[in-house]
């Protein structure tokens, strides 16, 4: 069959229309700029007008663009600024937990060389020192208060010897072994100590409760002559502790006593000394020997 008259094969009417109205207005685009050029060298205060014109008609266009650019860009630089401050804050917070790890390694190197201090001193001072060392080990879920002290038979320690620490007395000393010995702590029950108050010297007993504490007892019958805050020290009675070494401090009052804490913590004491008995009878050897035919 043959084709029919004008037609035209490949080419539609919408391409058609599209290349012609194309063509139109690339001829008006010309005939534009042709006038707006002769404009402007024939009568440049017209063309003025006409540029004036044109930049108010494009100046709201411009400026949404201008709008939408500024916000896109502020939008990302706005989350890159979020993800640096959120690196930033979590670099601030390690820089600030190891700054706290520092600080707390630093303390306690401080209060052990403290301790070390104040131990060092108390041996210089102390005339019938036997041996110095650690308190490595101490006994707080028994109802029995036991402490491990770092020297024995082989550093001169033997059974009896009392124990005490720069802020007070510790101890004494119950088993010996070669390079360690067991400290009985003052806050056992079976640990008696005759002792006096600091303020006006009375007589009073001290005996461990068993639970970290220290029981009070007047030697008189009568008025409870504690108060809080009181320092009770050794007497001397008795001839193993030396008179004067701080004991503990009342903590609380009792209906004829007081409850008192030690001075001298194990949990925080790390260095102790052990001394000759005030007297070397009282010692528990001396004794035997002295009851031996």
């Amino acid at each position: 069959m043959a084709p029919a008259t004008g037609s035209r094969p490949g080419w539609s009417r919408r391409a058609q229309y599209g290349l012609f109205f194309s063509f139109l207005a690339t001829i008006a685009g010309l005939l534009i700029g042709l006038a707006l050029l002769t404009l402007s060298l024939i009568a440049p205060s017209a063309y003025a007008g006409v540029r004036g014109a044109a930049l108010d008609a494009t100046a709201p266009v411009t400026g949404a663009l201008r709008e939408a650019s500024t916000t896109v860009t502020g939008l990302f630089s706005g989350a890159a600024d979020y993800w640096d401050a959120a690196r930033q804050n979590a670099e601030l917070r390690a820089d600030r937990a190891r700054m706290q790890r520092q600080l707390i390694e630093a303390r306690a190197v401080l209060n052990e060389n403290r301790q070390l201090k104040a131990a060092l001193q108390l041996r210089e001072r102390s005339r019938e020192a036997v041996a110095s060392g650690r308190i490595v080990g101490s006994s707080f879920e028994s109802h029995r208060r036991f402490a491990v002290f770092s020297a024995g038979a082989g550093d001169g320690v033997r059974s009896g010897m009392p124990v005490r620490a720069a802020d007070g007395l510790v101890g004494r000393v119950t088993d010996v072994g070669s390079t360690a010995s067991r400290v009985l702590l003052i806050s056992d029950r079976s640990n008696i100590v005759p002792a006096r108050l600091l303020r006006g010297g009375q007589a009073v007993i001290s005996t461990g409760r068993g639970d970290g504490t220290i029981d009070l007892r007047p030697l008189e019958v009568g008025r409870n002559p504690f108060k809080r805050g009181d320092i009770v020290v050794t007497s001397g009675t008795g001839g193993l502790y030396p008179p004067g070494v701080p004991i503990a401090r009342v903590v609380r009052l009792d209906d004829d006593g007081a409850i008192a804490l030690p001075l001298a913590d194990p949990a925080d004491v790390s260095f102790a000394i052990v001394e000759q008995p005030y007297e070397e009878a009282a010692l528990p050897e001396a004794a035997e020997e002295a009851e031996a035919p």
